[in-house]
This record gives structure tokens, C-alpha cells and sequence, in this order.
């Protein structure tokens, strides 16, 4: 993925070596020498992450965190905050002034550019949260920044997963103050135990007797309940190559032994505040949008919204020139489910269709029922490959399980899947639409069942 990255710093030869790093992975890179410069830069929108050096003259980056995260305009863009001071009070003073992740000098290039990507993550998902709010209705976003002043971190629920004991409470004991947690010894039983949705927190130890802990961090990704619950990993300066292939897989965060009480603390304020707010939000964008604006049958946006969200975020796209997919859906020969059981059973399949489709796509992209049996889904910032990936995720959760029929009998069903990718240079929404339909029906000719591209 790719993202805007302001880089703080007064030091020339500080700047250039960052920028060369970033550079080198496709990040687009804008720089600033003062703390008043970034924050007028912020202030102009566009920037997707903050990396921010402590240590500059007339402001220095404590400073600058707390006026980014105190407006309501920048509040949501992570501040990735660097500096060659090494004492934990000084990351415990970063984060509590609203940084989101802290890293010190000499830099890491590991750590630097998993920390990097894991915060792009997360600002992309939140940006599509926000947009979504004002497609529907602009008062969602005043009620979520409303919202954020009151969230607090206190009393958060916790599973620690961790199979020595000894580490185990330790760990609690640095927490419990003012933490409900509960440690699970046998990390099989992870998945089970998040998908109840009463924990916000999740702390895996990377040293886990009999168990790989990215295993049992993608089991608890699987459970609709937990699909966003942070999680952390506790490792050991070995693991470092694990904990990026982590971060990849969706892990939030980590930390490194031994474990530092007061960086652990901020570490975990911060996720539960972070997740309270993304929460927040969600409830606040479900409740404020007006029923015109989803579809009763299957819950999912409708047209209308869609067609609105698309123009919006093809417009996006083409500014930031970054990547974008259309993935449309139609069920293979419904109307005969209609004819033979009846349009109750009809109806029951779309709901179970919409459901499944929630599960096998991501949390960025948006679903709509398009019209009858036909749906919809956005994915921003997706090239080719990953669209592919999803599509056939979709497709194959349908095909691979059939649908209650009422009577208790399994009924199979299929989907034929037509995908097109946003060409920035001449596309419109309705060109790009066109494009997916024209591949949508290239599916349908060819034998249903299946993924078709348009390649423009």
C-alpha cells in the first residue's frame, strides 16, 4: 500500500535519509523543518501519517503531537514520533501526548517500516469510516469527534494469551489496575474466546509453547466479533521477522521484552482508546444514516448510497493517485430459486448471500445490494491482485456451502463476478461501472461461477 508521509525534522541530513527509505517503498514523501510548518501542512489536509522527531528548537515534537491530536481536523492522522532519547518515560510521555507509536535512534529499518505500515493501515481504514459518514449524513463525524472527548482508556477488557505463567502475571500485574484481565493458557482456544466481542484488547506472547502466535492471531481476524479487536504481540528481539510478518496479517502493535511497565501502560491506553473511538464511530455512521440510504432486506447500502460513495472516492483516487477496484456480483440463475421455493426462500438466500459477502471481504471495502439479485462492492486502494484475491474469496464462500432452503435441505448457489480497476485517466463512475458489467456478463457466457476482469 502507499500513503502520504510528512517527515518532521531539522536536521537536512536526518530528512534525506528518511525520505530515501520511504521512498524506496512507494510512499509519498513531503517534508518539514519546523513544528509550525507540519502543523500548517497537516492542517492542509492529505497527510497520511506524521513522522515526527522530538528534539527541534521553538516547538519540539511533544508539542506538535498535542496541537495535531487537540484539533478535531488532524486529530484522526498517527504520528509516528522518533527520537534518540532511549528512557521509557520519554516513549510514555510521546504516547500520552497523543502519538500513536514511538521509535528511537538509531533507526531500525524492520522496525521503522513495519510501524510505518501497520499506522497507514489504520489511517486508511479510519478515512474510509469518515467518508462513509459523510456520504451519508455530515452530523455522524460531529457526533464521533464529540464522541472522542469523552472516550476514555480506563477499565479496558484484556486476553492475555500466553502459555508460561510466570510471564503471564507479571504482565497482569502491570495492568490490573485499572484492567479486567483474563489470561488464557491454551492459545487454541483463542478464536473461541474473542468471537464473544467483550474484549477490546488482545496481548499475545510470541513465546508460546506448541503454538505459532500468528497462527492464533489470524484464528481470532476470523471471528466477525474480533475482526478489528487490537491485538499486540510481546517478543523477543529474535522475533523481529515474525512481528513484521504480524503486522502484515493485521497485528496492531508490539512491544519488546523485557517489558517495560510504563510503555506496556501506554502501549494499551492507547489501543483501547483508539478502539473505543473506532467504535464509536461505527455505532455513530449506523445510527445516523437515514434508511433511504440502505436496503431493508439485506442491511447493505443501496444504489443510490453507492452511486454517491463512488463519485466521492473516484474523486479521491484520482487526487492521490492511488488504486481502486469495483466488484460486481450477480447470483447465478435466481429466479429459479424464486419460481421453485418461493420468494420467502429467496429472500432468506439474499440475507445469507449479503452476510456471507460481509465475512470474505475487508474492512475498507463497501458492500451495496445494487438492485434484485445483483451487488456491489468498493475496494479503495486495491490493485489487481488483491481484488482478484477477494473476488475469489467471495465466489468460493458462496459456492462451497449451500443455502437453507426453509425445509431443511441445502440449496447450492453460485455467483459469477465481474471486476474492473479505476483508470484514473479517462474513467467516470459510470464508465467504470460499465466496464464491470461488461466483465460481469463476460462471466455469465462463459459458464458462470467464476471471476472475470476488464482489463480497460
Amino acid at each position: 500500500m502507499t500513503a502520504r508521509v510528512l517527515i518532521v525534522d531539522d536536521i537536512p541530513t536526518n530528512v534525506r535519509l528518511l525520505e530515501a527509505r520511504l521512498s524506496a517503498e512507494y510512499f509519498d514523501v513531503v517534508t518539514a523543518a519546523t513544528g509550525k510548518d507540519a502543523l500548517a501542512i497537516c492542517a492542509g489536509g492529505d497527510i497520511d501519517l506524521v513522522l515526527l522527531d522530538v528534539m527541534m528548537p521553538e516547538m519540539d515534537g511533544f508539542e506538535v503531537c498535542a496541537r495535531l491530536k487537540a484539533d478535531p481536523a488532524t486529530s484522526h492522522v498517527p504520528v509516528l514520533m522518533v527520537t534518540a532519547l532511549d528512557q521509557p518515560s520519554d516513549r510514555v510521555r510521546g504516547l500520552e501526548a497523543g502519538a500513536d507509536d514511538f521509535i528511537t535512534k538509531p533507526l531500525d529499518d524492520v522496525q521503522l517500516m513495519a510501524r510505518v505500515k501497520s499506522l497507514a493501515r489504520l489511517k486508511a481504514l479510519t478515512d474510509e469510516l469518515r467518508a462513509r459518514a459523510r456520504t451519508g449524513q455530515e452530523i455522524a463525524i460531529e457526533d464521533a469527534i464529540r464522541a472522542m472527548d469523552s472516550i476514555d482508556h480506563d477499565n479496558g477488557r484484556i486476553l492475555l494469551v500466553d502459555t508460561d505463567p510466570r510471564h503471564a502475571e507479571r504482565v497482569k500485574g502491570y495492568l490490573s489496575a485499572s484492567n479486567r484481565v483474563d489470561v488464557l493458557a491454551h492459545p487454541a482456544d483463542a478464536a473461541l474466546v474473542v468471537s464473544g466481542g467483550t474484549y477490546e484488547l488482545a496481548l499475545v506472547s510470541m513465546a508460546l509453547n506448541d503454538f505459532d502466535p500468528l497462527r492464533v492471531c489470524s484464528q481470532m481476524r476470523t471471528a466477525e466479533l474480533s475482526r478489528t479487536l487490537p491485538i499486540i504481540l510481546i517478543a523477543e528481539e529474535d522475533d523481529k521477522p515474525r512481528v513484521v510478518r504480524g503486522l502484515d496479517l493485521g497485528v496492531n502493535d508490539f512491544i519488546m521484552r523485557p517489558v517495560e511497565r510504563n510503555e506496556l501502560l501506554a502501549r494499551v491506553r492507547t489501543q483501547i482508546r483508539r478502539q473505543r473511538y473506532a467504535m464509536e464511530l461505527r455505532r455513530s455512521v449506523n445510527n445516523t444514516l437515514a434508511l433511504a440510504v440502505t436496503d431493508e432486506l439485506t442491511g447493505l447500502y443501496n444504489r443510490r448510497y453507492f452511486e454517491r460513495h463512488l463519485a466521492m472516492m473516484q474523486t479521491k483516487a484520482i487526487e492521490q493517485q492511488r488504486d481502486m477496484a469495483v466488484m460486481l456480483i450477480d447470483m447465478d440463475y435466481f429466479k429459479q430459486v424464486n419460481d421453485t421455493h418461493g420468494h420467502d426462500t429467496g429472500d432468506s438466500v439474499l440475507r445469507e448471500f449479503a452476510d456471507r459477502l460481509r465475512r470474505n471481504i475487508r474492512g475498507v471495502d463497501l458492500a451495496c445490494r445494487f438492485g434484485g439479485e445483483e451487488f456491489v462492492v468498493l475496494m479503495p486502494d486495491t490493485d489487481f491482485q488483491q481484488a482478484q484475491g477477494v473476488a475469489e474469496r467471495v465466489r468460493t464462500a458462496v459456492a462451497e456451502k449451500g443455502f437453507d432452503n426453509g425445509k431443511g435441505r441445502s440449496l447450492p448457489v453460485t455467483v459469477s463476478i465481474g471486476l474492473a480497476l479505476n483508470d484514473g485517466r479517462v474513467d467516470t463512475p459510470e464508465s467504470l461501472l460499465k466496464r464491470a458489467d461488461v466483465a460481469l456478463y463476460r462471466a455469465k457466457r462463459e459458464g458462470r461461477n467464476r471471476v472475470v476482469y476488464d482489463a480497460a
